[in-house]
């Protein structure tokens, strides 16, 4: 039954449905989302996603059901690092806050079809190639390693590639015009600040699967486990940012962690010809990696050596690519 089509079919129905809801009803209006809402709604999330694994359990039976559980911890503690990113993009261009939904939103769809061809890549790779396997093994400790060695360093998000590469075609308004992509000036069609703000959203998110999706094909090798996990983390993502907002720099061993899990789930695809690690034992090490995390930050914190949140403003110049 779960290899046929209709599972596939009627999940991604469901999700097109969720979405519609939540941009057509709840948040038909721009606004500035508060705490309060993002919790309501980052709860919401999580109880449909769980709610899922639970048919995922009773269907294809416990082992598949803690596969899918591992699989969507991991990508729900490895997208924390894409808000960090997130920040420094809203920052960087000035986003008001009530137009950071629609970015974020219109970033999920993106990556939510992005994600999907890079899961249909990576299982076809694994199915035809079954060595890859130790290819994405071995990408995933090097980039746990990369994690390490960030120094913290924050990019120009002005002068990034993408950026450029936007304003050679088209033109910039000078700012934002509400909800709009894009504006007809004096019969020229313009960009607004707030597409050049999706690409980056959407490119970052696209680097950050690279890493995270092999990081789940680790757990398992069902796409359709692989995908809906991705997915419904994914989804939960907008209302995790608005949650952790101003929140994020107190959580000094984050970076660490998340570098852990990453060596942990590539070490695990190196010795997948010699030793399986069973489900149970996969999930237990990385909820067991961030809890310690959490646990070591927030004592750091409670000692008196708190980092200020990111600045909620940005430079002008950043809008237009002016001086």
């Amino acid at each position: 039954m779960w290899d046929s089509t209709w599972p596939w079919l009627a999940f991604l129905a469901f999700v097109a449905l969720l979405l519609a809801v939540d941009l057509g009803i709840f948040h038909r209006h721009a606004h500035a989302v508060s705490r309060r809402e993002a919790v309501v709604w980052s709860a919401v999330w999580i109880a449909l996603a769980l709610a899922f694994n639970a048919g995922v359990y009773i269907i294809r039976g416990p082992e598949t059901g803690l596969e899918w559980t591992t699989g969507y911890l991991i990508e729900k503690s490895l997208s924390v690092d894409n808000i960090f990113i997130f920040l420094l993009i809203f920052s960087s261009f000035a986003v008001p806050a009530q137009l950071q939904h629609r970015v974020l939103f219109w970033g999920i769809v993106g990556a939510l079809v992005m994600r999907g061809a890079l899961i249909a890549a990576g299982a076809a790779i694994l199915d035809w190639f079954h060595y890859a396997i130790y290819v994405f093994g071995a990408f995933l400790i090097l980039t746990g390693l990369r994690f390490l060695r960030d120094t913290g360093h924050e990019p120009d998000v002005a002068r990034h590639p993408v950026v450029r590469f936007a304003r050679r075609f088209l033109r910039t308004s000078d700012g934002y015009e509400g909800q709009r992509f894009f504006v007809r000036r004096a019969g020229v069609l313009m960009m607004t600040p707030l597409f050049l703000v999706l690409l980056l959203i959407e490119t970052t998110d696209l680097v950050f699967a690279v890493d995270s999706i092999p990081a789940i094909f680790a757990v398992t090798d069902d796409p359709f486990v692989v995908f809906t996990s991705n997915v419904f983390a994914i989804l939960g993502l907008r209302s995790l940012y608005f949650v952790l907002n101003g929140y994020l720099n107190g959580f000094a061993y984050l970076k660490p962690a998340l570098a852990a899990i990453l060596v942990f789930v590539g070490t695990k695809m190196l010795l997948a010809g010699v030793a399986a690690v069973p489900p149970l034992a996969s999930l237990g090490v990385i909820a067991a990696i961030l809890a310690i995390a959490i646990a070591a930050s927030l004592l750091k914190s409670r000692r008196g050596r708190p980092t200020a949140p990111v600045a909620a403003g940005g430079a002008g110049a950043v809008l237009t690519g002016k001086p």
